[in-house]
């Protein structure tokens, strides 16, 4: 018999009992941030679950985790932390424990419409780190900027590239992004432009939230990585590709992309994704031992991109694409950030790169879809190249299940005018 909530929870929720994600969140303006988790169309606040005694279990009994202002005291603690308090609130919400169905009292205290909260970035993020793990887009990449004869270099086929991102300019869904200003490519005989950014972009990415983490000097086992993720977001790591191109040679991105980073509030766990994990792509030259997986596997997450013109009422779809196709997977991303040492901690947050499919409606990002400006993009009947000032970008993520859909909520945010 499936699980079922005694809060009714629609079909189409992203936010069914199987799911529970993690949040952050303030009920009211002036009250402080709380951990929660999402069901259906309400926040339930772990703050009063652990408040009544709830969380009995051995690893949470006395703990403070859940009266923290953000859930990096929790994430640190651990998989069988995780799944003690997973097991613990699946059973209070199911339909035929009595224990907060039928207390009124706390059921008034603990449950929280959505639609009344403010949902806040989830974890402090102490480091960032964005990779380059699709295939597809790494090869479009390079068929836009280096032509068919060499698209994708040697490096990539053996270890997941990266750089390190920017986590103060991290923001929550529906913060509005400033476009960015900054130099561009001379014209010949001309110094480089300076101004706002004439290709702002954005970038379908989803990103692991770390774990416990690893000391200085440590690295994490291949097979044991994913007792270090915590769960997985949505992300946007907009982009300024005029800026990013005359600046990346060369140390790489800077100023066009670090201005701004949207996720998504909810956190969605391993164990919630678990029944859609999938084989991984089969990796060609096999890659070095400590990259080996014994089992190597992503996650069947549809994702799609939705543009909404400052215009139109109605947003148009833009992207269809999966988390699949990843051809570097979760678990040896992180596992390579540690090989030479470095020490994750918990918070981190770590970028999959941009998410594209082996079609052209599955490309990942406009300098794509667009073939960086070469062709132009119908939304509705308004031409893109690029993001304009007023344009609403929201990505979706889900899973489809037996009669249930694990969501991730919505990761959006605004373009608004350059700072004079």
């Amino acid at each position: 018999m499936a699980l079922k909530s005694f809060i009714e929870v629609h079909p189409d929720s992203h936010f069914p009992i199987q799911n529970l994600p993690y949040g952050v969140f303030k009920p009211q303006p002036g009250s402080s941030p709380r951990p929660g988790v999402a069901i259906g169309d309400y926040v339930l606040d772990l703050s009063e679950i652990a408040s009544a005694a709830l969380f009995n279990g051995p690893l949470l009994n006395n703990s403070d985790c859940f009266h923290q202002p953000n859930l990096n005291k929790f994430v640190s603690l651990g998989r069988p932390a995780w799944k003690e308090a997973r097991a613990t609130l699946q059973k209070l919400l199911s339909a035929t424990e009595p224990t907060l169905r039928d207390n009124a009292t706390l059921r008034e205290k603990s449950l929280v419409p959505m639609s009344r909260v403010e949902l806040l970035l989830p974890v402090q993020i102490g480091d960032y780190t964005d990779f380059f793990s699709s295939l597809h887009h790494t090869k479009n990449c390079g068929l836009i900027f280096r032509g068919p004869q060499n698209p994708v270099l040697e490096n990539w086929y053996h270890l997941p590239v990266a750089y390190h991102g920017r986590a103060s300019s991290v923001v929550i869904s529906g913060t509005d992004i400033v476009r960015p200003r900054g130099q561009a490519h001379p014209t010949p005989g001309s110094p480089p432009y300076f101004g706002p950014s004439r290709k702002l972009d954005f970038e379908l990415e989803m990103a692991t939230i770390v774990g416990p983490g690893n000391d200085l000097g440590k690295p994490v086992d291949i097979n044991n990585a994913a007792d270090h993720i915590f769960g997985v977001v949505l992300m946007n790591d907009w982009s300024a590709r005029d800026i990013q191109a005359w600046e990346y040679i060369p140390l790489g991105p800077f100023l066009g992309k670090n201005f701004g980073t949207t996720i998504s509030p909810w956190i969605v766990t391993l164990e919630a994704l678990e029944p859609f994990a999938c084989e991984a792509p089969k990796q060609d030259p096999p890659p070095l031992p400590y990259l080996t997986e014994k089992v190597s596997k992503n996650y069947d997450v549809s994702l799609e991109v939705h543009i909404k013109p400052a215009e139109h009422e109605k947003p148009s779809v833009v992207t269809r694409s999966n988390l699949k196709h990843l051809y570097w997977t979760l678990t040896q991303q992180l596992a390579h950030h540690t090989i030479n040492g470095c020490n994750l901690r918990p918070g981190d947050l770590l970028g999959t790169g941009t998410i594209s499919g082996p079609e052209q409606e599955s490309r990942g990002c406009l300098l794509e879809l667009t073939w960086n400006g070469q062709n132009t993009l119908s939304l509705n009947g308004v031409d893109r190249k690029f993001l304009e000032d007023g344009d609403e970008v929201t990505f979706t993520g889900y899973c489809k299940g037996d009669g249930y859909t694990i969501g991730f909520g919505k990761c959006s945010g605004r373009i608004i005018p350059s700072a004079p």
